[in-house]
């Protein structure tokens, strides 16, 4: 009798199960069978002609390797990730450390947890233009700094490479550090207390229970931060996007992978934009491969 009452409550799971696995087929797995699929094959417009679609092969993998465009535009995917990503990191990690030490007694801590994390509620598009109008020639950060006497004349932000790279960077630390400093300050409030308590007994020093103890006990959490922001930084789009009205100025220095794969969606260059994707798949699938790993030596 419990053996079938053991599989009705499977056929129920089974049963809930399809509403998620319809919409996995329909929005995912079919859309990524189409992108592999449209990838082997020669199809774009030129002008008003249609050309093909005309099977390649790997064709169109072996043009996107061999055009110089896409080092460039990693290049830039991976200097403004870099430049949003290091001080992110750090503000983080000093801000969880802070969060989660008994002894500061900081008091309204779920106000200034909650305040931290409300920029990672604001759409990014919103923020390119909050950006925008701020750091313009005639936005009031130049009126700020003429007035202080530290530029003569206005300074082009958005004309400058490391400028804009640079805003780039410092809209996605604004957005995202907050639940970066979240997922830091739970793994810190994972570490047993009892550890922190020996290490004062011993006589260690604050700085030195962060770095002997905090920081190795952390390092499951920080690798999981590293790779999905790299992740992150991989699909990096709408920031630079609207910032530069889609053009990727100055000189294409910030102009990104995703930016460089819509511009072959929107010339209707379906067989090149289709290998890129498949490239940022394969890469994307192998970074979550390394996040599974470390989970794993986690739990292990």
């Amino acid at each position: 009798m419990k053996k079938g009452k053991v599989v009705q409550y499977n056929k129920w799971g089974y049963i809930f199960l399809i509403p998620f696995i319809v919409v996995y087929l329909i929005f995912q797995f079919v859309p990524l069978v189409s992108t592999v699929w449209n990838s082997l094959y020669e199809n774009y417009r030129a002008g008003l002609t249609q050309i093909g679609p005309n099977f390649v092969g790997l064709e169109n993998f072996k043009s996107i390797l061999a055009n110089p465009d896409l080092w460039l535009y990693t290049k830039n995917t991976l200097i403004m990730w870099i430049i949003g990503f290091i001080p992110q990191i750090l503000l983080s990690l000093l801000l969880g450390a802070w969060f989660t030490d008994p002894s500061l007694r900081l008091k309204a801590q779920g106000f200034f947890k909650t305040v931290i994390y409300l920029p990672n509620l604001i759409m990014a598009s919103a923020f390119a233009m909050l950006f925008f109008t701020l750091f313009s020639v005639n936005g009031p950060i130049n009126s700020i700094l003429m007035q202080l006497g530290i530029v003569s004349e206005p300074f082009n932000f958005l004309q400058n490479a490391w400028s804009a790279r640079g805003l780039v960077g410092l809209m996605n630390l604004i957005m995202w550090f907050g639940n970066t400093t979240i997922l830091l300050m739970a793994g810190m409030l994972g570490i047993d207390p009892s550890l922190f308590e020996a290490a004062q007994v011993d006589g260690a020093t604050s700085t030195q229970i962060f770095f002997k103890i905090t920081l190795p006990l952390l390092r499951p959490i920080l690798v999981y931060v590293l790779i999905t922001s790299l992740i992150g930084g991989i699909q990096m789009f709408d920031v630079p996007q609207v910032l530069t009205n889609g053009t990727g100025d100055p000189m294409r220095s910030t102009m990104t992978l995703i930016m460089y794969l819509n511009k072959h969606l929107y010339s209707k260059n379906f067989g090149m934009g289709g290998a890129l994707s498949v490239l940022l798949f394969i890469i994307t699938a192998i970074l979550s491969l390394l996040v599974y790993r470390f989970s794993n030596e986690k739990n292990a």
